[in-house]
């Protein structure tokens, strides 16, 4: 898929971040992420984002990261799989090439690892990595790794294959001077932690998807709540932020990492084989896993 094909997939549709999950051995598990994928096929969204921040890639080797991808081409043949990307320059460019040999779409470019750095050096890093592989590249503004829009101006100008920008700090202001300053050069996708709760705002700045972590236990629900939004139904979208986001929320909150822990134990819920979350990530207790139950009775 070219990097214009996919920029102009993932500006059409809802996104999704599929969980990673593992054994008792604490090994990737190729037969639970196949069966988990094949069960959302059913779904239609505009990509998958493996590998992501829901799906733990920040507890992934490498190796485990192509293993993710080539198992998500088997299962979903005909759908846009993207992967996450990151750490330092040269492992993320190394990562990238991988990604692409095993079959993927596009990287969404996660932060670099652990340190901050100047907008000079941010641009140096996802020039380095656009410039090592042909796929499409979203930039992800989050963390220690946020571009300006001067920024991400001058790497759109200078990089073909960068298609898109995703925000994860909530800086409406810069978002939208992203937004108006790129216009149609980029596919814009909300990416906050349960961005549903933030959509409705970010639609004011320009961005008109996101990435949705329920889907992966409720894809119903979830493609229920965008068209919802796409329409601008904000009283339907209202509705479902106090009966079913606003809860969800709530069990979000209790701890920290608890974002990527509630999405897996509402896959578990559904049935299927994920295993706990890695450390440094805590699972749900049974407490927690009760609520969660009653929180998804009459939600699919």
């Amino acid at each position: 898929m070219s990097p214009t094909e996919l920029k102009d997939i993932i500006r059409s549709g809802l996104l999704s971040f599929p969980v990673t999950p593992f054994d008792e051995n604490d090994e990737f598990n190729p037969s639970a992420f196949r069966a988990h994928l094949e069960w959302l096929s059913a779904h239609p969204v505009a990509g998958l984002i493996v590998a992501g921040g829901t799906g733990e890639m920040f507890s992934l080797t490498p190796s485990e990261i192509v293993d993710v991808v080539k198992t998500a081409k088997e299962a979903q043949p005909n759908a846009p799989i993207l992967a996450g990307c990151g750490y330092g320059t040269k492992l993320a460019c190394e990562l990238a090439q991988s990604i692409e040999a095993a079959g993927g779409d596009g990287i969404l470019l996660l932060p670099h690892y652990l340190i901050g750095a100047p907008q000079d050096g941010i641009e140096a890093h996802i020039r380095a990595v656009c410039n090592a592989t042909n796929m499409g590249v979203i930039v992800y503004n989050r963390g220690s790794s946020v571009c300006s829009a001067a920024t991400l101006k001058r790497l759109a100008d200078d990089c073909p294959n960068l298609v898109g920008f995703k925000d994860g700090t909530g800086d409406i202001d810069t978002v939208k001077r992203i937004t108006v300053g790129l216009g149609d050069r980029l596919s814009y996708i909300g990416g906050m932690p349960t961005h549903e709760l933030f959509a409705q705002a970010f639609r004011g700045a320009g961005v008109h998807t996101y990435s949705s972590a329920v889907f992966n236990f409720v894809p119903e629900t979830a493609l229920k709540f965008h068209a919802a939004f796409q329409a601008n139904d904000d009283a339907t979208c209202e509705q479902m932020l106090r009966d079913f986001y606003y809860p969800f929320a709530k069990i979000r909150d209790r701890k920290t990492g608890y974002a990527v822990s509630a999405i897996k134990a509402g896959v578990k819920l559904r049935g299927f084989d994920t295993g706990p979350v890695r450390t440094p990530l805590t699972s749900l207790t049974d407490e927690e896993m009760e609520i969660m139950k009653g929180l998804m009775d009459g939600y699919s």
